[in-house]
């Protein structure tokens, strides 16, 4: 037996009005079209699908298994159709997106399972630089998108012709010192601190947070060591040789071992945004890639915050 899918709309049909005469209406052709289909539907399965009577016409039991076949099929065919035309719509493309250290390694990276499932017609092409090199690459088109990082008391650069900026998120300052020191000094307070800060380079966005910090202080020594990047920060404030402030965000990626953290007032945070180029008619990828994110670092509300409301 084999049934030709083709035909078991017309057996529905006439299963839902009721007769070959209001079926042929229905599907806009003459009834001799809807009773040709359904003989020859009749021939391919060797039985009699319906009964015909004065009154119309009534399923027999294997015309009644047909039109449940009949309306299985007609549900998965919609289905595929919605899904089609959900897939349409959604957005497809390049993003080239240019991101500082921390951000690729410690957002971005950890996001990509999900953007492939949430975002899979956009393809991703991270890259890390810092912020002279992301800028520059976005003014010339070498990135569509990149996220920059300023310490509070910084200013942003100047938005070139065509730019556009979103905030992202307040990264809050971290004081890290080796382990002990609060056993030391019992509770933690900048003024008291013994131990020197650790230099960091100027192109570090941290260098413009310490130095914030540092003039508010009475006094504070400076350690001979000079690092850029957060691990050897890490490595030099476990060897006992100063202390640093390093962002909240990049110390999620180590496991801090001979150091400890505190979150004290008057740190303050960095500043993280996302740039972009904005031509005449948006890229709907890049504007995707935006809104990903903007949802992946909101905020989340917890239990207490939804007490207090």
């Amino acid at each position: 037996m084999r049934i030709a899918v083709s035909r078991l709309p017309f057996l529905l049909q006439i299963a839902r009005s009721g007769g070959v005469l209001a079926a042929a209406e229905a599907l806009s052709l003459t009834p001799s079209a809807v009773s040709q289909q359904l003989a020859r539907l009749e021939a391919e399965v060797g039985v009699p699908l319906v009964v015909r009577s004065p009154r119309g016409v009534t399923l027999t039991a294997a015309g009644r298994e047909l039109v449940e076949l009949a309306e299985n099929v007609e549900r998965e065919v919609n289905e595929a159709a919605l899904r089609v035309g959900a897939a349409s719509e959604m957005p497809s493309g390049t993003v080239r997106f240019g991101a500082f250290q921390s951000f690729l390694s410690g957002v971005i990276a950890p996001a990509l399972p999900r953007w492939r499932t949430e975002l899979a017609g956009v393809h991703l092409e991270a890259v890390e630089g810092d912020l002279p090199d992301l800028l520059r690459g976005l003014r010339t088109a070498a990135f569509d998108l990149v996220a920059i990082e300023r310490d509070e008391s910084i200013p942003p650069p100047p938005l070139g012709p065509g730019m556009r900026e979103v905030a992202l998120l307040d990264d809050p300052w971290v004081l890290v010192a080796p382990a002990g020191t609060q056993a030391t000094m019992g509770v933690i307070a900048l003024d008291q601190l013994r131990l020197p800060w650790l230099e960091v380079d100027r192109s570090s966005g941290v260098h413009h947070a310490a130095q914030r910090v540092r003039e508010r202080l009475r006094s504070s020594t400076t350690s001979p060591h000079r690092y850029a990047s957060h691990q050897s920060a890490l490595a030099l404030i476990a060897a006992g040789e100063g202390v640093a402030l390093l962002p909240q965000l990049a110390l999620q990626e180590f496991t801090l071992t001979g150091v400890e953290t505190h979150e004290l007032p008057g740190l303050g945070t960095r500043q993280i945004s996302l740039r972009y180029r904005v031509g005449r008619k948006p890229d709907p990828a890049v504007g995707a890639a935006v809104e990903f994110f903007q949802l992946l670092t909101a905020p989340r509300e917890t239990a207490s915050d939804h007490q207090h409301r």
